[in-house]
């Protein structure tokens, strides 16, 4: 079984048709898309999906802002719509379901806001409590966080102590960093910054303990185009690409 996590920016735009021919080529079978909008080119991508076979989806748009950034999840499997007490309350940025694959599990997507707003904090607290608080089986928290390690996911200084404090207790909670389960001290960045072009890995994906022995493999990758070579032609974020075993 195969997880994509990516975030499309702005909705995908003039993109939309390259990113969901890229996505044919990942071969999905759940696909989380951040910066997901209820403008046309989104909406034309969610029916895209469906036609691929991911026609089980849930999407947290308001259709009275259809250009406020928000979330899709698109499965091969029904979905149901999950809520807990402690979730993140940041409208359009988190969404928990259950996904009935043959194997069932939750798949909680998130877009952490910008520690510009202010509501970044919160929404780390909330969902570290989600996290700690988990005893609902199998589980993979996914998508954009805007965070990282100190030194190990970025270029230059920008996360420190209260950032690693988060990484940590999400650890001591039995929620584990695939991409550090899988590739150890590896440097890899998902978003480069535009002015000074410094890398940060701010995509991430946490499975729980109970999730943690179907994991197989873990990549990002930067979507491809044939109108341009360059690495964020299709986004600005490379996608994470997540493996599980079917047993």
């Amino acid at each position: 079984m195969r997880v994509v996590s990516w975030n499309i920016r702005a909705g995908g735009g003039r993109r939309a048709a390259a990113i969901a021919a890229q996505l044919v080529e990942w071969r999905p079978d759940v696909v989380v898309l951040g910066e997901f909008r209820a403008t046309p080119p989104s909406l034309w991508l969610a029916a895209a999906l469906g036609d691929l076979g991911l026609r089980h989806q849930a999407l947290t748009t308001n259709a009275a802002d259809p250009a406020r950034n928000a979330l899709l999840v698109a499965s091969r499997w029904p979905l149901r719509q999950r809520r807990v007490r402690a979730a993140p309350g940041e409208p359009g940025k988190w969404a928990l379901v259950r996904v009935d694959s043959p194997l069932p599990f939750h798949l909680g997507a998130m877009h952490i806001p910008n520690e510009v707003t202010r509501r970044k904090w919160p929404f780390m607290e909330a969902f570290s409590a989600t996290a700690a608080a988990w005893r609902a089986g199998p589980a993979l928290f996914i998508g954009d966080t805007n965070s990282g390690r100190s030194i190990a996911d970025e270029e230059n200084a920008v996360f420190g102590p209260r950032y690693d404090a988060w990484f940590d207790g999400l650890a001591r909670a039995r929620w584990t960093d695939a991409f550090r389960h899988a590739h150890g001290a590896r440097r890899e960045f998902t978003w480069y910054a535009p002015n000074s072009g410094n890398g940060f890995r701010i995509d991430q994906a946490f499975v729980n303990r109970a999730m943690l022995p179907r994991l197989r493999s873990v990549a990002h990758a930067w979507g491809a185009s044939r109108e341009s070579t360059r690495r964020d032609a299709l986004s600005d974020h490379a996608a994470l690409i997540v493996d599980f075993s079917d047993d």
